[in-house]
């Protein structure tokens, strides 16, 4: 207890430093004296981290704890405060660092290569019903195909504003609801490769048979999806390979724990579960606001051709390593 009386009398001297520092800071926050007063704050701040930890494990009395909680936290706010955003430091992130980390992923490979590699495979088979009859039913079912040509048979384009705005938020939540459950499923590695091939199938039959001659509403169906259908898509197989990524942190520790490889991989999943959620907002926009709208079908090709060449110029040409690196 002597020992420990001591530390506290010894800590106790940084705390008050601590204390005296923050005042300090809020006078000087923008004058050249700020940066040395930060420097020494952030020391003093880790080392309050340290007590607090010690504080707990060594059942400090509870007001001490209280009063480290109370001390740690305002200096964490004070040192990310001082902190301006850094537009150059978000650009670098943004532009460089994620779509470097997405082109040499493997996980993106694979789960790009199955999303639309079974799409593009269910899509013919679902439309050449001359070579392969009854396919396209058999994935989709009678009740599906029957409410999707109800829905397209007699589509409003050209509604009102207001109509749209609410149907952008429709779309947020149910394109990001497809993404997250291949999100979640991915750490589980079979499911989540399942989950990603069976919404490819579906949604790649759903295409190829509405893209029929005889399908009713198919001009409608087509002329809806081409705009925000390169948003949407990619945004998916997105968001499994982000899942995956954690997954394979599971199976593959590299010596490390199980939890200490998940949450690395968990870390490298970032960007790339950012750029899809990216995708989805901006595929709900498309979907909301041009989708339904009343311009000619000329104007919503030139959008899908613009959006798949700005994301192959953000994947390809901005994602080739300017320098060697080793594939994640």
């Amino acid at each position: 207890m002597g020992n420990l009386a001591g530390l506290l009398e010894e800590r106790q001297k940084q705390w008050e430093r601590l204390e005296f520092l923050l005042k300090q800071l809020q006078r000087v926050r923008r004058t050249p004296q700020a940066g040395k007063l930060v420097c020494e704050l952030s020391e003093l701040y880790r080392a309050a981290c340290a007590d607090l930890a010690l504080a707990d494990q060594y059942r400090f009395s509870q007001e001490t704890v209280t009063y480290l909680h109370g001390l740690v936290g305002r200096a964490h706010n004070a040192l990310y405060r001082s902190r301006r955003f850094q537009w150059r430091q978000w650009w670098e992130v943004a532009f460089r660092q994620a779509p470097q980390q997405i082109f040499r992923d493997r996980c993106v490979h694979l789960c790009g290569a199955l999303f639309f590699g079974l799409f593009c495979l269910s899509a013919y088979l679902a439309f050449d019903e001359a070579r392969f009859p009854g396919v396209g039913e058999w994935i989709l079912g009678a009740d599906q195909i029957d409410a999707m040509e109800q829905n397209f048979e007699h589509v409003e384009f050209g509604r009102e504003l207001d109509t749209n705005i609410v149907m952008v938020a429709f779309y947020i939540q149910h394109n990001t609801g497809i993404g997250l459950q291949c999100f979640a499923t991915g750490p589980l590695v079979i499911p989540g490769l399942y989950t990603t091939a069976y919404n490819a199938t579906v949604l790649g039959a759903s295409f190829g048979y509405m893209a029929r001659d005889d399908a009713i509403g198919g001009d409608n169906f087509l002329e809806f999806v081409t705009a925000h259908g390169t948003f949407e898509l990619t945004a998916i197989a997105l968001a499994a390979a982000a899942g995956l990524r954690i997954g394979i942190g599971w199976l593959f520790t590299g010596g490390l724990t199980r939890m200490a490889s998940m949450q690395l991989r968990a870390r490298e999943a970032v960007p790339v579960m950012a750029v899809s959620g990216v995708l989805f907002v901006l595929a709900a926009f498309t979907e909301g606001l041009l989708s339904p709208s009343g311009l000619p079908y000329v104007f919503k090709s030139m959008w899908a051709i613009f959006s798949s060449s700005l994301l192959m110029f953000y994947f390809v040409v901005l994602g080739y390593p300017a320098e060697n690196g080793r594939a994640a």
